[in-house]
């Protein structure tokens, strides 16, 4: 996306919401007093996100149900929550969230929820559905009520949640859309080199194939015996937006040899997910614009992540660092997370987004954002990090920290990297939105429900570990569901994920056991969740 392209309002609309947002530190004061009185959150799930790109997502209609964990803050007694969704959640789904507050009666806690639908089931974002709705607009505003005391959470922030914000009349609680173009691909780039953290040689600001070309000719100028390169769109997500180039061997120095080679490796690149044609994938850069990269190589790759978060009062808090699991064709689809990143080099990392963080601050961001990075090393020796780009949005490391918090209570302690519950147990997770199996189809809430009583298949508030699920709802049609597997060591982590996956699969006959239709098992060899 172009600097130009950000522009989808009048000037007296941004003016407007500038002057709107000057009431968010006032609220967001007010919500963290434990005295505070009755208080909105309209919680809006939209992934605002290039909708061609975002199809290539299985099961992407249900990521909506990824916030739901936002309703922690029903935990404050005068918390209201107002939950917008395309579908209607399933009420199985609801109770499961409700009864997971600790410490709340969950009749309480739903006498102060709201989950408000629009019914539209196509692919645009929930937030164009709820702007065409003037109907919902007035009720969103009604139960709303004191708009003093309200704000709007938003999975990412463009030109429309913006609109929604002015007219609700509520601030938002993200990033100001005039700023986005400081978490594209090359707005990364540069944001990295005014923090002066390390990042991979590279080109940005790429929109044609003639620009494209002589990007990877001066690359591999650069570095020469490179063997690939890596193109990202400016607005590709989850790794959906990348290909990969791969020099041609033997790669002369200079003319029209050179510049032939590199026109007919271009005709091959791989693609992450599902094939496409070049043409399409070059359509899309003139549109979004991207940058190339150096594909760095080692004995040793992760993909770790930082996130954090700009609060309305310009305090900058560390929420969290991951080591990310890639997976695709070309190793670059997030497929899941392990909280926290690893020790060797965690430390590392929170300095270089600390740094990074107070760039995005001093620009006027706030709300929550992730920083994903590089690591590399060769054999016996030191880690090496780039910073590879900024989301300045929730995303996949988002709902399983808010998971966390929602079960335990806890914090991070920002200097470590590490989290610790109330009884002072560090604790660890692995999460993915990617536990999928064909078989897994045949299951309705009603069925996993009853999975989960039987097998114990649930958080323990005693033990304060356990596993905790979500996106629920895509099961049946795609037989795909997210969870997070919460526990004191990785080990015991790996544990719970192991026999999560084993009930399941035997419970749906997807480890062969059974061809029929779903039957809760009671078999003893399954073991139990602790």
């Amino acid at each position: 996306m172009t600097k130009s392209q950000q522009r989808f309002c009048s000037d007296a609309e941004a003016a407007s919401f500038r002057e709107l947002q000057q009431r968010l530190p006032q609220v967001w004061e007010m919500i963290r007093d434990p005295q505070a009185p009755e208080h909105t959150s309209v919680i809006l799930p939209s992934m605002s996100l290039d909708q061609e790109e975002l199809a290539k997502i299985q099961g992407s209609p249900f990521y909506e149900e990824r916030l739901l964990f936002t309703l922690i803050r029903l935990r404050h007694p005068r918390a209201r929550v107002l939950y917008l969704t395309s579908q209607p959640i399933h009420p199985e789904i609801l109770d499961y969230y409700l009864h997971l507050l600790v410490g709340v009666p969950a009749s309480h806690a739903r006498r102060r929820l709201n989950v408000m639908c629009v019914y539209d089931a196509t692919s645009r974002s929930l937030t164009e559905k709820v702007l065409e709705r003037p109907g919902v607009l007035e009720r969103i505003r009604k139960w709303v009520g004191d708009r003093q005391c309200a704000y709007l959470t938003c999975f990412n922030s463009t030109h429309r949640e913006r609109r929604l914000a002015l007219a609700l009349g509520i601030p938002l609680n993200g990033v100001d859309p005039e700023l986005l173009w400081l978490g594209t691909k090359s707005g990364s780039r540069e944001i990295f080199r005014r923090a002066g953290v390390e990042l991979p040689r590279g080109c940005e600001n790429l929109s044609t194939e003639g620009e494209l070309l002589e990007a990877l000719s001066e690359l591999e100028r650069q570095r020469p015996g490179l063997k690939r390169a890596v193109i990202k769109l400016n607005d590709g997500f989850s790794g959906e937006g990348n290909a990969v180039f791969h020099y041609p061997a033997g790669l002369r120095r200079r003319g029209q040899a050179r510049s032939r080679a590199l026109q007919e490796a271009l005709q091959h690149l791989r693609w992450p997910g599902s094939p496409q044609s070049l043409q399409r994938y070059l359509t899309k850069l003139q549109q979004m614009h991207g940058v190339v990269e150096e594909f760095l190589e080692a004995s040793q790759v992760r993909s770790p992540s930082v996130q954090l978060r700009v609060n309305p009062d310009g305090a900058l808090e560390i929420l969290s660092t991951h080591d990310q699991v890639l997976g695709g064709p070309t190793g670059q689809v997030y497929l899941g997370c392990h909280f926290p990143a690893g020790e060797e080099y965690r430390r590392q990392l929170l300095e270089q987004a600390w740094s990074i963080g107070q760039v995005l601050r001093d620009q006027g961001v706030i709300g929550r954002f992730g920083i994903d990075f590089l690591v590399t090393r060769q054999a016996g020796g030191p880690w090496n990090s780039h910073a590879i780009e900024i989301n300045l949005r929730m995303g996949g490391t988002t709902h399983p920290f808010l998971a966390l918090e929602f079960l335990t209570g806890g914090k991070l302690d920002p200097r470590t990297g590490l989290f610790h519950s109330p009884r002072g147990l560090t604790k660890y997770y692995f999460a993915t939105d990617n536990l999928k199996s064909p078989h897994y189809r045949k299951l309705v809430p009603e069925d996993f429900v009853d999975l989960l009583a039987v097998w114990g298949l649930q958080f323990n508030p005693n033990t304060e570990t356990g596993v905790l699920f979500h996106m629920i709802g895509a099961l049946s049609q795609y037989g795909k569901l997210g969870m997070t597997c919460i526990g004191n060591s990785r080990e015991e982590v790996e544990d719970f994920h192991r026999r999560t996956v084993a009930i399941l699969d035997r419970a749906t006959g997807a480890d062969g056991s059974s061809s029929g239709s779903y039957q809760p098992l009671f078999d003893e060899t399954v073991p139990q969740l602790a």
